[in-house]
């Protein structure tokens, strides 16, 4: 199968009406190629999310890369690494307007994640990096799986 993955240009409002409008839980996660801890969480959400399919949670990977890294540096990393996902790139270059959007407690260090579910109301951030057991944890939350 070949690798035909879309990374889509959105503004802050965007992923803001993406959360609003959902139906089911997400996961958030604030990303860049040139973040390594990033780099090596996102396995781990994949695995947790997988887990958890019959749930219907969705993992969206924003990329907060420089403008000069989109599409191609990400999608062959993304590519290289074998993501599985929902893509999109953060066109925004005001970190003091598009932060308070995703959460008001970010302020812009990655990797943060955003946990999401409309439906219950449930939402909470982790701005730094997650281990395997914290994001197990955090999505059996989401899903209300777990305490």
């Amino acid at each position: 199968m070949g690798f035909s993955q879309t990374i889509k240009k959105v503004k802050v409002t965007e992923v803001e009406d993406y959360i609003k409008n959902s139906d089911h839980p997400i996961v958030l996660n604030c990303w860049a190629t040139w973040c390594a801890p990033c780099v090596e969480e996102i396995p781990y959400f994949m695995e947790t999310v997988k887990k958890y399919s019959d749930q219907k949670v969705e993992l969206l990977l924003v990329s907060l890369d420089l403008p000069k890294s989109y599409p191609t540096q990400i999608q062959a990393l993304i590519k290289k690494k074998n993501f599985e996902a929902t893509y999109f790139w953060l066109n925004e270059t005001n970190a003091d307007y598009f932060c308070p959007k995703i959460d008001p407690k970010w302020d812009g260090t990655l990797p943060s994640t955003l946990f999401v579910n409309t439906k219950t109301g449930y939402r909470k951030f982790f701005g730094r990096p997650m281990t395997d057991r914290q994001i197990e944890l955090e999505v059996g939350r989401l899903t209300g799986l777990k305490q």
